[in-house]
């Protein structure tokens, strides 16, 4: 089943409408972008899992207070649903700006983006606020999921990931769920570390009151996307704040679940 939901869209200047598919209850968002026929794609929601409580349903994250045999459960629910080729290379996510290539890491590697040249091998993030960005080249020779905070982001994250893909021609990035604009409020530090690396990042952030500042993810990471030639840039649909029935939110919750973001390739 396909179809649309429209709670948590965010206004956007960028073309597209990703799709939203569904087995039963469990539902995942489908990147509306031009990725080669061999590359997969999928951000899901939090509907359809075993998890109970402030982690119902599809919690996917094993770092949080969850029950591990629900989140056990809702991986394999998961990887049947999207008919994945392997389980995904869970990465132990720091905030860094470390890359590793799936294909030579083990689960629960300590690092911030994984990419793979090889078909078969899902690498892939889990957030719930943070900017989940997936890369791949024209040719469908690599792909990439990047988990994107704005620590991440100021620290480096998109070009350690480019870097390690090789700096492959003819990149476009799909930008998944992650707070929206409006509700990102961030003090003068944050702020002054994108700015002190890049002073045309000062266009994301407006001023809310003194010293607090609603920042833009999005537009940070296109900015930087761009910088690194990276014009083909889709998403950047979702908030995960303020749809509380279909994402988790650190910032609107506290204690909370992730979704995860998948990319791979097949044969």
């Amino acid at each position: 089943m396909s179809g649309h939901i429209d709670s948590g869209r965010i206004a956007s200047d960028r073309t597209g409408s990703d799709r939203i598919d569904s087995i039963e209850e469990l539902r995942w968002i489908v990147p509306d972008w031009p990725a080669p026929a061999n590359v997969r794609a999928a951000s899901s929601l939090r509907c359809g899992g075993a998890s109970m409580g402030d982690y119902a349903a599809l919690n996917l994250a094993d770092h949080v207070a969850d029950d591990p045999v629900a989140v056990t459960a809702n991986r394999e629910r998961l990887q049947k649903a999207l008919a994945l080729p392997a389980p995904p290379i869970w990465l132990t996510q720091i905030h860094g700006v470390g890359c590793v290539d799936a294909a030579s890491s083990t689960i629960g590697i300590e690092a911030d983006a994984s990419f793979t040249t090889q078909a078969g091998v899902v690498s892939a993030v889990l957030t719930a606020d943070c900017l989940p960005v997936l890369l791949c080249d024209k040719q469908g020779l690599t792909v990439a999921s990047v988990h994107a905070g704005w620590r991440g982001l100021a620290g480096g994250v998109i070009e350690s990931t480019i870097a390690a893909m090789g700096e492959p021609q003819g990149l476009m990035a799909w930008l998944g769920p992650a707070i929206g604009p409006q509700q990102f409020e961030v003090g003068t530090e944050v702020r002054a570390a994108f700015v002190a690396r890049d002073a045309a990042t000062a266009d994301a952030f407006i001023s809310v009151r003194d010293g607090h500042w609603h920042a833009d993810l999005y537009q940070l990471a296109a900015l930087i996307l761009k910088k690194q030639g990276v014009s083909a840039i889709y998403g950047a649909e979702w908030c995960t704040v303020s749809s509380p029935e279909n994402f988790y939110s650190y910032r609107r919750d506290g204690v909370t679940g992730r979704m995860a973001t998948l990319i791979w390739m097949t044969d």
